[in-house]
């Protein structure tokens, strides 16, 4: 089923697909695997056992993830116009590569995956400790994208058909050079090229390949926890500014910044100034997990983006979208939005 109302291919996302491992834990097993909440990082080898404890709980759920990923999905879902999105990653040929490419389809995004033959599935371990995440992601195929697929003319043929590009900056650690074409690409057509600063090791260890990329970017997403290691500063509404001010590539004109903090007011900085948004509070007996809250925020933002809704209207969806997800386990939704 194609778009019938051109939105068809209208935005399109790239990163790591990675099959979510989500169970409730205690503080016990945190500590075992020195793990902190509401953090991000890249599996260790001695976080490896994790995953096979993770699956033998009782509570254990799988769900297709990995960030942009869950962003497409959430703006394809708020959009609930099929094929509007699409999505390319990495992916290994097994059952967990199957499920991902089933989950892309019943969610309606167009998924070119990448299958690695010799790396598996990547998966996500996801810690939940009273409605609060740790995510701990091993990459496995997600790490092995080559930006020889981007190239490939049926795959690049979603760059040309899309308008808006989001790249979360855990791509940043697989392939650069597939984020750079894709960037000079926006640049060049006068498209719209979103990042995201993912997580406080991005912003510290791949500092380099965050500055070489970031100058292209329209909109800049970002949680307070790595706004503020972003910037080695601590008020937001500052920090926000300051991202909204980076230097910017050629043929750029300006920056919006949006830094997200939790419960607390969500912070756009554009054209020299600064508005605060008041998120939808929720109370605490309805949260299940944070886990995809930020994911589900851009994704609801740049659901109404593609339709040309007002920066107001684009963090309402945001706010809507995250709403939505933490009251549900991992990043899943209703069948439709009730979102106007």
């Amino acid at each position: 089923m194609a778009a019938s109302n051109g939105l068809e291919g209208v935005l399109l996302g790239m990163g790591n697909p990675l099959l979510d491992i989500s169970a409730v834990v205690d503080e016990a097993f945190l500590a075992k695997y020195d793990v902190k909440l509401n953090n991000a990082i890249l599996a260790e080898d001695k976080h490896l056992p994790m995953y096979d404890e993770l699956s033998s709980k009782g509570n254990v759920e799988y769900i297709a993830g990995g960030a942009t990923q869950n962003s497409i999905r959430v703006a394809q879902w708020m959009l609930q116009t099929p094929g509007a999105t699409s999505y390319m990653g990495c992916i290994g040929k097994d059952k967990y590569g199957e499920e991902m490419k089933s989950a892309a389809k019943a969610a309606g995004v167009t998924a070119h995956y990448y299958e690695d033959e010799a790396a598996p599935t990547g998966t996500c371990a996801v810690c939940v400790v009273g409605g609060e995440r740790s995510l701990i992601a091993n990459l496995s195929a997600a790490n092995c994208y080559k930006s020889e697929h981007l190239k490939k003319p049926e795959n690049w043929a979603l760059v040309e058909k899309a308008k808006y590009i989001y790249i979360a900056g855990f791509f940043l650690t697989v392939s650069p050079e597939s984020i750079q074409l894709v960037a000079e690409h926006a640049a060049a057509s006068n498209k719209v090229f979103l990042m995201n600063l993912s997580a406080p090791f991005i912003c510290e260890f791949f500092r380099d390949a965050q500055e070489k990329v970031l100058p292209y970017a329209d909109y800049i997403f970002g949680n307070e926890t790595e706004a503020r290691i972003f910037s080695k500063t601590e008020n937001v509404e500052e920090i926000a500014l300051k991202i909204s001010q980076l230097p910017l590539a050629s043929g750029k004109q300006k920056r919006i910044a949006v830094i997200t903090q939790g419960a607390d007011p969500v912070v756009v900085a554009e054209d020299g100034k600064v508005k605060t948004f008041p998120v939808i509070l929720l109370p605490k007996e309805k949260l299940v997990d944070t886990n995809g809250a930020g994911d589900a925020f851009v994704g609801g933002f740049l659901s109404q983006l593609v339709q040309g809704k007002s920066i107001e209207d684009c963090v309402k969806a945001g706010c809507y979208a995250a709403n939505v997800i933490i009251q549900q386990s991992g990043c899943t939704y209703p069948e439709k939005p009730d979102f106007n």
